[in-house]
């Protein structure tokens, strides 16, 4: 696997914690030269030096301004001469009942779950169609092909993902560009701690301590798509913790 990773230049959001974190720390282990990008730089810089990449691999983004995310994106070309993948990974779930009204909640999903891989993708299909080849890995959730009460506007948004990435799919195969959708279920990451409901909060917690498994697993999910031959475009990845129903 190490053989189709190593030397290539990765791009992440989110990358500070959870998933994005265990992507970093999986592909940076099989040589890959990454560019990581979230709000939190201390934690960047750490996990950067931490894995082995320069202290400019890590720039603070937040995704929800476009500028930011081509910034991002932008100087992983200028730094290397080119981009092969981006991982859209940056999210949050604050979830409640629609009737708690919590419109901010509402708004910074879709900031972050929806416009978050919109811009990711704008910064990032440019250099990838110029290249003439690339990888857009965006990330949905169990939750985008499954509601349940609580979870209304998440799984809208992770849906959203899963249609965004279906288009982007058809619309990139004449630039040779591969596109992979990732749907976890209850992976270990900061994700219940954007919960902003107290009851919602609470029962997201216990869910996650009774089915959570490792983030790693998404990690290995990541590096599974990326490491395939050229001609194999793994386009959608849903798993979940193998205890878990839902």
């Amino acid at each position: 696997m190490s053989n189709r990773i190593e030397n290539r230049i990765i791009v992440i959001t989110g990358a500070s914690s959870g998933l994005g974190e265990a992507a970093a720390r999986h592909l940076a282990a099989n040589g890959a030269k990454l560019v990581l990008g979230a709000r939190r730089l201390d934690r960047l810089h750490a996990l950067a030096k931490d894995i082995g990449q320069p202290a400019s691999a890590a720039i603070e983004t937040d995704v929800t301004d476009s500028a930011q995310v081509k910034h991002l994106v932008d100087a992983a070309v200028a730094t290397h001469g080119r981009i092969d993948v981006i991982i859209n990974n940056a999210g949050l779930m604050p979830q409640s009942l629609l009737e708690h009204g919590r419109i901010d909640d509402w708004n910074r999903m879709i900031d972050v779950n929806l416009k978050g891989t919109l811009y990711g993708i704008a910064a990032a299909l440019p250099h990838m169609t110029r290249q003439k080849s690339g990888h857009i890995i965006n990330v949905s959730s169990v939750a985008g092909h499954k509601v349940r009460p609580g979870s209304a506007v998440y799984a809208a948004t992770k849906a959203a993902v899963l249609m965004l990435s279906e288009g982007l799919r058809q619309e990139a195969k004449p630039h040779n560009i591969r596109t992979t959708v990732i749907s976890p279920g209850a992976v270990q990451s900061e994700l219940p701690r954007s919960v902003t409901d107290p009851d919602a909060a609470r029962n997201i917690a216990a869910f996650y301590k009774s089915y959570a498994i490792p983030a790693d697993s998404f990690a290995r999910a990541v590096a599974f798509a990326i490491s395939q031959p050229d001609d194999m475009d793994i386009n959608e990845i849903l798993f979940r913790p193998t205890a878990q129903e839902f």
